[in-house]
């Protein structure tokens, strides 16, 4: 046998080893649990994702497809970095394929994919990853920032996708960050109020790539700016806004501070994830990488944080 006969059929043996245990890890999940997980609407939140399919990333790709066989989300809300470290140059950029299209392969995970820009994405071409539905059919973004209304039978949920990272002066006069002095911050939270101001649906969440509030080495002026830009918005509406939901931290967080009653929540890894601790307001935090279920029915809106596995770490709910 040639070398190369040897290579491929060793290439062959791999594969099928890598099938055998998505397999077995997919049998051995409680598959009630996690039908259980299930609303009249439902979506899964993933973000912090582009490693190349290193670390955990593939692995929890493959959950996400095994576990969307059972709960059929409509969509999944990408709240940014897609695309680790310096985002992508076009939308041919070969990260599409390897950050994204061949790790997010499964057949239940062809379905829209909802981003926002994360900070990582404005250290390359911005403009490419709006144009990329050009490309690929699921990749949905409408806009730096825009909202959906999702209609089930019977609750309807409006999710409203921002553009955070303009929203911090860091950021800003900074050649690593290419697109960022070209955005207008007032008119993106004038956008916020209107849309807020006018949602009339059960439900209204809002996604963006940075926290408002968490536990973080990262530099805290972010979150100094979110609480002087974006706050008195959700505050002034907080009687619609269910959830602020965010990534960047790369770990699970449940946070709620003062009165308004918002759960704030940062959604870990879906592929490298970090330490974390509790702080004021902390409700629950973990380790662990992941991705997180939502789902919204008549009068209950849950969301699940599940491991690598699927296994479920910690649960938010919300009753009308």
């Amino acid at each position: 046998m040639t070398v190369k006969k040897i290579f491929q059929w060793r290439f062959v043996a791999l594969g099928i080893i890598f099938l055998a245990t998505g397999i077995i890890t997919a049998t051995a999940q409680n598959v009630e649990q996690w039908k259980a997980m299930k609303g009249d609407v439902s979506f899964f939140l993933a973000n912090d994702l582009g490693r190349n399919g290193y670390y955990d990333q593939k692995t929890i790709a493959e959950t996400m497809g095994v576990m969307a066989e059972e709960i059929g989300p409509e969509a999944v809300l990408a709240a940014g970095d897609v695309h680790h470290f310096g985002g992508v140059a076009s939308v041919t950029d070969p990260l599409w394929m390897t950050n994204y299209e061949l790790i997010y392969s499964h057949p239940e995970l062809m379905i829209p994919w909802l981003p926002v820009l994360g900070n990582h994405e404005y250290r390359g071409n911005t403009r490419a990853v709006l144009d990329y539905g050009s490309v690929s059919r699921r990749w949905e973004m409408e806009g730096r920032y825009y909202s959906k209304v999702f209609n089930g039978d019977k609750t309807t949920v409006r999710v409203v996708f921002i553009d955070t990272t303009p929203m911090i002066e860091r950021y800003h006069g900074n050649a690593t960050y290419p697109d960022i002095d070209a955005q207008d911050v007032a008119k993106q939270l004038a956008w916020i109020d209107s849309t807020l101001n006018a949602a009339k649906e059960e439900w209204v969440i809002v996604v963006g790539h940075h926290p408002m509030y968490a536990e973080t080495k990262k530099d805290l002026v972010e979150q100094e700016d979110m609480q002087k830009r974006l706050l008195p918005i959700l505050q002034r509406y907080k009687s619609k806004v269910a959830m602020y939901l965010c990534g960047h931290i790369h770990n699970f967080q449940h946070i709620r501070r003062g009165t308004d009653g918002i759960d704030y929540v940062v959604n870990s890894s879906a592929s490298l994830a970090r330490k974390v601790k509790p702080v004021e307001g902390t409700l629950f935090c973990s380790p662990e990488p992941g991705f997180s279920v939502v789902s919204a029915s008549e009068g209950l809106l849950r969301l699940v944080m599940v491991d690598k596995t699927g296994k479920e770490l910690y649960n938010i709910e919300r009753r009308r």
